[in-house]
């Protein structure tokens, strides 16, 4: 049983939405779940500490560092560490270099995954938030464009993409950086993009994520931002992380979701219930 839908107050169910865009890792996607322990091992390798800090302070730091950034290009990260060891007095790799060390930890788990969904020996199910496919097809069916945005590689994300099964339903929007080293790349353009190309109001915009970025630019342009709190530790527990809850409030989320299995609940909110 998972945890219920939590709602903003005063909340009212949006009209005329047109376009749904989702965050990817922890979004609909668990293939990358795992990532910010792996980043914060880079992080925690190369941060020096300073006078007076002990060793809770200074991973406290590093984990605030990283969700901040949360929903940005990696590179974002990797050059918030190079800025950090750099202040604290050390020799700092540049971000690419960092981030090729990120890279080469995390990918390794990141094909073992792949490798399993697509041998079978893993279900597709597994590695997606419950209720997750069936709510794409949901809103498909109602009429709204899906679009993925993401702040990993967009090479990375089209072949998870594949491997869940989903490139029908988003037909090549699929949105990310297109290199190790994009910093013109951002989710908020993609926003602007989307909008424009139809001439739409901001509030023609829905979007899920579990990162800053897409839930306080959506907000910015009036559209209607949902928290997508994933358990990233427990696959499928049903309960609501509450620290992505906190980050995510703070930003304006209108709903906080733990994952799709209450379909019902979260059509009927947004003003698109039973078809």
């Amino acid at each position: 049983m998972s945890d219920p839908i939590e709602v903003r107050p005063g909340f009212i169910a949006p009209r005329g939405l047109r376009h749904a865009l989702f965050d990817w890792d922890g979004t609909l996607s668990f293939i990358r779940a795992g990532w910010g322990e792996v980043m914060l091992e880079i992080f925690l390798d190369h941060l020096p500490s300073v006078p007076g800090e002990d060793a809770a302070a200074r991973r406290h730091l590093a984990h605030d560092d990283i969700w901040r950034l949360n929903g940005k290009p990696t590179i974002h990260q990797m050059q918030c560490l190079a800025d950090r060891v750099t202040e604290r007095g050390g020799t700092a790799l540049t971000a690419s270099g960092y981030q090729a060390q990120y890279a080469l930890r995390l990918g390794a788990v990141v094909q073992q995954r792949i490798d399993s969904v697509r041998s079978g020996r893993v279900a597709v199910a597994a590695m997606q938030p419950p209720g997750a496919l069936a709510c794409l097809h949901a809103l498909r069916d109602r009429g709204l464009v899906l679009h993925v945005v993401s702040g990993t590689e967009v090479h990375y994300v089209r072949a998870e993409v594949e491997a869940l099964g989903l490139v029908d339903l988003f037909d090549g929007r699929v949105h990310g950086p297109t290199g190790p080293g994009d910093r013109t790349y951002t989710k908020r353009g993609v926003m602007d993009a989307v909008l424009s190309a139809d001439n739409l109001p901001g509030s023609a915009l829905l979007a899920f994520g579990d990162g800053h970025v897409e839930i306080e630019q959506a907000k910015a342009l009036g559209g209607t931002a949902i928290a997508v709190a994933t358990d990233e530790e427990h696959f499928g527990s049903g309960r609501i992380d509450s620290a992505k809850r906190s980050r995510l409030s703070a930003m304006g989320a209108d709903v906080v979701i733990p994952d799709y299995s209450d379909l019902p609940g979260l059509l009927t909110l947004l003003g698109l219930g039973a078809r």
